[in-house]
């Protein structure tokens, strides 16, 4: 859910991020794969006394988000990706979430591109075109490609993968220029942290922990997040 997260973000601090590319966004949970409302009232009224418990209803993810069966076995193979059924208070945060963002759609305002599968039936491609429509931002951009599934980026044949990452790098082209006026700025002021521990060492302060410099890629030097 990190296209609900970057919103949620957003949401809290306008100036947080100058952009985003959202690629299926979780801004709300397909209807094809949320529990009855029955289920979810039951859930939640019990939510509070077995938070951990894996009991959330839910279709196989992997099966509905990896189209190319190679790689769909490939990420069932991976032994760092969480298989199980969710966990009852993380999945009722996480539809919670998913309807907050469904009903502030409008306050969305800064520049985006969506990317969605129309064949997704892990988040529905239908909030992507809400989010569009109803999104403040006049820099608004959507891609809805017939046929895919979830996993645009890792889970469709090379071909498709292709155009999506062609598509991403076409728009961040037309908001970065070239890349001779990229920059990479320092947050905070490095080299006064390095004398600072210089110093310290000399007097006799033992050894200190080396200070680790924020950066971020910028556009003319003026440290842009995107």
């Amino acid at each position: 859910m990190g296209g609900a997260v970057a919103l949620l973000l957003h949401k809290k601090d306008p100036s947080f991020w100058n952009g985003a590319l959202l690629v299926a966004p979780m801004c709300k949970i397909s209807e094809k794969v949320k529990p009855h409302p029955v289920v979810i009232n039951l859930l939640t009224r019990v939510e509070d006394i077995i938070p951990k418990w894996k009991i959330v209803p839910t279709k196989d993810v992997i099966d509905a988000a990896f189209k190319d069966p190679v790689k769909r076995e490939e990420i069932r193979n991976n032994k760092l990706i969480y298989q199980d059924k969710p966990r009852l208070k993380t999945a009722l945060e996480m539809l919670r979430t998913s309807m907050d963002l469904e009903d502030t759609l409008h306050e969305i305002t800064l520049p985006f591109f969506v990317l969605h599968g129309e064949a997704d039936i892990v988040t529905d491609p239908e909030i992507s075109k809400a989010l569009f429509e109803k999104a403040s931002t006049r820099d608004k951009t959507i891609k809805l490609y017939p046929g895919m599934w979830h996993g645009l980026t890792s889970g469709e044949p090379d071909a498709n993968v292709d155009l999506v990452f062609a598509d991403i790098v076409n728009w961040l082209d037309a908001r970065t220029g070239d890349s001779a006026s990229l920059t990479v700025t320092p947050v905070h002021d490095f080299t006064s942290n390095v004398q600072k521990v210089v110093d310290g060492v000399s007097n006799g302060q033992g050894k200190s922990k080396r200070p680790q410099a924020s950066l971020l890629c910028g556009l003319n030097g003026g440290g842009r997040r995107l």
